[in-house]
């Protein structure tokens, strides 16, 4: 069952039948302590009519009537029966005096007993009666509330779906959105108990516009990095096409063969930014335990050859063992990359690019320094947006490597941060929890 109305009619009308259950209990109990009452009152009031009554030594006479449930006996004073109603009726043979309750046969009789003059009289009837009786006004003061039933139903169903009201109209007016209206929805006439679903989807909406807008600036960002690049392709393919001799031709085909380099690199750059986000990563990704040591040694033997051909000077200077941390091994990888990349190509030839891991402030620190320009304090924190790059940038990055690196420490939760190296280069630092430390979900 997934119908709020009918959930909450069942559940009304089964608590309401419930306590009409509980009442009818109660109510024939208070019925039964009255008929008891009412019952043992008759009882003495028969025996004391007795008193003056005439019983000879005969044999007991048959009932009057068989809907008479009193049974009458009587006992002279040497403990002789001198009458019995019911012949066939199995109540004990000696008297207690006062009221009992007494069990003969397969029934409870209700009993009272009294010494008048020379003989000593004895008036019962069966319990079952009594409790026919009590059930019998219980029901009667429960039937007309059953009967009432149905009807509190349908009062039940038409007030649930009356309070639900403005929760349809809530739904009808977001069902009747087109997809681009992102305004907060209006509060106006919603119920206190649905404010906070109404808080949920302005807040929602709210995220889904900052998302819109964000993959609008990166989509236009985008074409804009996109457009140099092709641009010039077209043009170095017009100035290959016009070449006059073999050597012009060849030296236009190495500028397209740049050209396309440069193009690809942008567009895997994009694609890896558009994964790294975290509003766009897997909602699972693959994390397990990463050693930051051998990922940083992996990665110096890859990048060696790019280094050596910029005449760059690439190593370690300290890697703390048992550097381990909870992430996605790929996506830490893809992070180091770029920042020893973007290292080296900012870094003039014969200069230094070190990687270091330590442990510092309880976190593992993973550290790419080198002695390139540097970045201005002022400037480090636009170097991190998509596409930015400075103005006196000489090398031909495309601005989206350490944006990469801010979407990858992001999905982390790592620290990210940029200084000044010893040599006076940039150096870039990225600090993990500790994967002892770490919580199980991270």
């Amino acid at each position: 069952m997934t119908s709020l109305r009918r959930r909450l009619l069942v559940s009304l009308l089964g608590a309401i039948v419930a306590v009409f259950a509980i009442a009818g209990l109660a109510t024939y109990r208070m019925a039964h302590d009255e008929v008891d009452a009412v019952m043992d009152y008759h009882l003495r009031q028969l025996a004391l009519s007795l008193r003056d009554r005439s019983f000879g030594q005969a044999p007991p006479v048959a009932p009057p009537d068989k809907s008479f449930d009193f049974v009458i006996q009587i006992w002279d004073g040497r403990g002789l029966r001198l009458y019995l109603s019911h012949p066939h009726s199995v109540l004990p043979a000696l008297a207690q005096f006062g009221y009992a309750t007494v069990r003969a046969g397969e029934d409870d009789w209700r009993v009272y007993s009294v010494p008048l003059r020379d003989r000593v009289i004895q008036v019962a009837q069966p319990m079952r009666v009594r409790r026919a009786m009590a059930a019998k006004a219980a029901l009667s003061t429960l039937v007309p509330l059953l009967v009432l039933v149905p009807l509190l139903g349908l009062i039940i169903w038409y007030l649930i779906g009356r309070g639900l009201r403005p929760l349809d109209t809530l739904a009808h007016g977001v069902s009747v959105r087109r997809a681009d209206a992102l305004t907060p929805l209006s509060a106006e006439g919603v119920p206190d108990e649905a404010l906070p679903l109404v808080g949920a989807l302005n807040g929602l909406l709210d995220r889904l516009s900052q998302a819109l807008s964000a993959q609008r600036a990166f989509v236009a960002d985008a074409a804009h990095a996109l457009r140099t690049p092709l641009t010039a392709l077209q043009l170095q393919l017009q100035l290959t096409e016009r070449a006059d001799s073999a050597a012009e031709r060849e030296a236009a085909l190495a500028e397209l063969r740049g050209g396309l380099v440069r193009a690809i690199r942008l567009v895997e750059q994009l694609l890896t930014l558009a994964r790294q986000s975290p509003d766009s990563a897997p909602a699972e990704a693959p994390v397990a335990p990463v050693d930051l040591a051998a990922l940083a040694r992996s990665a110096l033997t890859a990048l060696a050859p790019l280094a050596e051909a910029r005449d760059i000077d690439l190593g370690a200077t300290a890697l703390a063992d048992d550097a381990i941390v909870r992430a996605d091994a790929a996506a830490l990888r893809t992070a180091l990359d770029n920042l020893i990349d973007n290292a080296i190509r900012y870094t003039p030839a014969g200069g230094r690019v070190d990687l270091a891991v330590r442990r510092a402030e309880g976190r593992l620190w993973l550290e790419v320094s080198d002695t390139g320009p540097g970045i201005a304090p002022e400037a480090r924190e636009r170097v991190l947006d998509r596409f930015y790059r400075q103005d006196d940038a000489s090398s031909d990055g495309s601005g989206l490597g350490l944006a990469i690196v801010k979407a990858i420490a992001e999905r982390h939760g790592a620290v990210l941060t940029l200084d000044t190296a010893e040599g006076g280069g940039l150096r870039v630092c990225l600090g993990f929890v500790p994967a002892d430390n770490a919580h199980p979900g991270n």
